[in-house]
């Protein structure tokens, strides 16, 4: 089958899967407590997606050209036996990669798990490697160590890991040295997120933007670097490698720079619904048209109806300062 391409000829070929919708962290760019509180109501079983549906979903996306999975949540690792979805999901003919999003608290439990299963690689969430402005991030009090404590778990497990660090000016601006000193020469990637307007309760305020410039004038004034190519088409994260040849680091640009020419990616939300754009404001109701008893075949025809209707660029709209205001999918929803 010829891979379906969107309105402006975007080829499908990434699925992210949030399979659950809540999380152990507080994180305030992210779940503020102020608004996940104890009373905040999460989904209940019912409203999630079984492991039956997504896999049954993946399969008809995998038809449609999908090859790169990724879990995410939430924190996805507080979906139970989240290794036998992997494991099923790893069968999928034309799946080739598979990965998961995580703070990394659970993997010292799960890393083996999850590596039998399928998993090839781990994206873990650090935004600081000092205790206490690692604390005040998260709102729980969760010191670094039980996230060090998970990523040497993943390694030991034979699992690629990169490290994700969401920078914010007046947040953890004071990490950006440290962190690339703590993981530099370890065989880990550390990407520096710019911190992006998705969602509307993390406070987004452009003045909190710390660019991928400033971030890469910082780190090459202390270890010297220089840009590397890019791995495949569609990497959002500008590659860099040091010049003592000691690794590399990455920066996903995606409030100075735009990514949306060459976006290949679709989100499934925990409770079916689907976003053809992170910063999305509505999805579309895949459950409800499974639930509905509709064959594979119909359902691979809405998909492909969907996918070519998709005209989402939102980061160039958004440089073009024109729905900057426009209510969007929170990010803890939609795992990113």
């Amino acid at each position: 089958m010829q891979p379906i391409k969107d309105h402006f000829g975007r080829v499908l070929k990434d699925l992210r899967i949030s399979v659950i919708d809540q999380c152990n962290f507080r994180c305030t760019y992210c779940m503020p407590k102020e608004i996940f509180g104890k009373d905040h109501v999460f989904l209940s079983e019912k409203e999630l997606l079984s492991f039956d549906e997504i896999i049954r979903l993946a399969n008809i996306f995998a038809d449609l050209g999908v090859e790169k999975i990724r879990i995410t949540g939430g924190e996805p690792l507080m979906r139970r036996d989240l290794d036998k979805l992997i494991a099923e999901l790893a069968k999928i003919p034309g799946i080739n990669d598979i990965a998961l999003t995580t703070n990394g608290v659970f993997l010292p439990k799960m890393s083996k798990k999850l590596k039998a299963a399928g998993l090839k690689r781990v994206n873990l969430s650090l935004d600081a490697i000092e205790d206490e402005v690692f604390k005040e991030i998260n709102d729980k009090g969760v010191g670094t160590r039980s996230v060090l404590k998970g990523i040497e778990a993943a390694k030991e497990a034979g699992l690629q890991v990169k490290i994700n660090m969401v920078v914010k000016k007046g947040m953890n601006e004071s990490q950006i040295l440290p962190m690339a000193r703590y993981f530099k020469g370890k065989d880990i990637i550390l990407r520096y997120i710019e911190f992006m307007d998705v969602g509307n309760h993390n406070g987004w305020d452009f003045n909190n933007v710390i660019s991928k410039k400033d971030i890469i004038q910082m780190v090459d004034s202390e270890m010297p670097i220089e840009p590397a190519e890019e791995n495949y088409y569609g990497e959002v994260a500008s590659r860099y490698r040091y010049k003592d040849g000691e690794g590399e680091i990455g920066v996903i640009s995606s409030v100075t720079d735009s990514f949306c020419g060459s976006c290949t990616r679709i989100r499934l939300s925990a409770d079916g619904k689907l976003y053809t754009c992170l910063f999305a404001s509505d999805g579309f109701d895949i459950r409800e048209k499974m639930r509905n008893e509709l064959t594979d075949a119909e359902l691979e025809e809405v998909l492909t109806s969907l996918w070519g209707r998709r005209k989402d660029r939102y980061s160039e709209e958004r440089s073009e300062e024109k729905r900057w205001n426009r209510k969007k999918i929170e990010m803890s929803y939609i795992g990113g």
